[in-house]
């Protein structure tokens, strides 16, 4: 087979088993077996747990997330809620305390891994959660959470977040609907490959302080699973968020955070397969860095299904649907159909990778963060 057509067929089929082919062997692989126990801490008593809040200019939701995390079933006196304000030049603050967080950290504009950081060193709790501004927990989530880490192995642990007000372009909530299921899959088989900024929980001695441009979302599982730790989903632990409306926000929303990506992946040491349990290093190269890989693939793929048009009719065919996926992507506004705003959402989220390393190499990692429009 001539080097042309094998890079053909390798593109396609790493494409392929990333998107589609790894869940179905996760399931084979993955074995349930009984639920992990829920509860209280193994010293039979409730967890001094604090609920670490990062946020800027929030003032228009924070008094509710506040007072949502207040009214967590979880006892008031083993609860502490910290509001780390990343510089926030509006009312965050002011309402923060008057909603009656326990401690208002009001710091200089750093990002907000600097803010997290900051707070989780003041923090007297023996685990810390973390949850975003405008995601509202359920009432036994924070109880779901804690009780993972009645085993000692387990050093983080992720919930579900469930996007709600989904109107307009984006399909971002179908996606995590199907990641959702991966990750379940993941978690029990080896462990979770990301988590997710709504709504997660660490152990006091496995948390990391991180650079400004990095993730907890990305960084914590890879990190404490190198560290020997569990990193686990919960997926009775719930979050609801406002879905970004359209998918041009989306798109920009990825693309700031893989900026920050090829630090995480590189240099941070994603890629290297030391300390992994084999089983991890497989769900780290078929989930994170293939599907990284994604926009490359892509490339490799047209360009070589190009040079191969007149070596044969499966050639022609697959240039075809290659096209097909851009016409339907571009399609999407004047013939809206569900599997054309499936077909450019999945363009957009592709090219929001390559987009976000080539911010990377033009304007250097990330400091500060953005919210997304018409997400509070």
């Amino acid at each position: 087979m001539p080097a042309l057509a094998r890079a053909f067929w390798a593109a396609i089929a790493l494409l392929v088993y990333t998107h589609a082919g790894y869940p179905i062997v996760l399931r084979l692989l993955a074995r349930r077996g009984p639920p992990d126990p829920l509860g209280s801490d193994p010293s039979g008593g409730a967890p001094l747990v604090s609920l670490i809040v990062a946020a800027h200019d929030e003032e228009d939701v924070i008094a509710r997330k506040i007072e949502n995390a207040l009214s967590l079933d979880w006892p008031r006196e083993r609860l502490e809620v910290i509001l780390a304000s990343d510089g926030s030049a509006d009312a965050t603050v002011e309402r923060a305390r008057a909603a009656g967080a326990d401690v208002v950290l009001d710091l200089p504009r750093a990002g907000k891994i600097a803010a997290q950081n900051a707070a989780a060193d003041c923090a007297r709790g023996a685990l810390l959660a973390f949850s975003d501004a405008n995601a509202y927990w359920e009432p036994d989530s924070l109880a779901r959470l804690v009780g993972r880490f009645a085993d000692p192995e387990v050093g983080y642990v992720c919930g579900q977040v469930r996007f709600v007000d989904a109107e307009g372009s984006n399909e971002e909530g179908a996606y995590w609907r199907f990641e959702m299921v991966v990750r379940e899959l993941e978690s029990e088989l080896a462990g979770v490959t990301a988590g997710n900024g709504a709504i997660y929980a660490v152990r006091r001695e496995a948390y990391l302080p991180l650079g400004p441009s990095r993730s907890h979302d990305l960084s914590f599982p890879f990190a404490l699973t190198k560290g020997g730790w569990r990193c686990i989903y919960e997926p009775g632990a719930v979050a609801e968020e406002k879905l970004v409306p359209t998918l041009e926000g989306e798109f920009e929303r990825k693309r700031r955070m893989m900026r920050g990506l090829w630090d995480i992946v590189v240099r941070d040491g994603m890629v290297s397969p030391r300390g992994y349990p084999a089983l991890y290093g497989f769900e780290i190269v078929s989930h994170r860095l293939l599907r990284y890989a994604s926009p490359f693939l892509h490339l490799v793929a047209f360009v070589a299904n190009l040079g191969l048009l007149g070596r044969g009719r499966v050639y022609r065919l697959a240039l075809v649907g290659q096209l097909a996926i851009l016409v339907a992507a571009a399609s999407a506004d004047a013939a809206p159909s569900r599997l054309a705003r499936i077909s450019r959402y999945y363009v957009y989220v592709t090219a929001s990778i390559a987009a976000g390393l080539w911010d990377r190499v033009r304007q250097g990692p990330p400091a500060a963060w953005e919210r997304s429009e018409g997400t509070r």
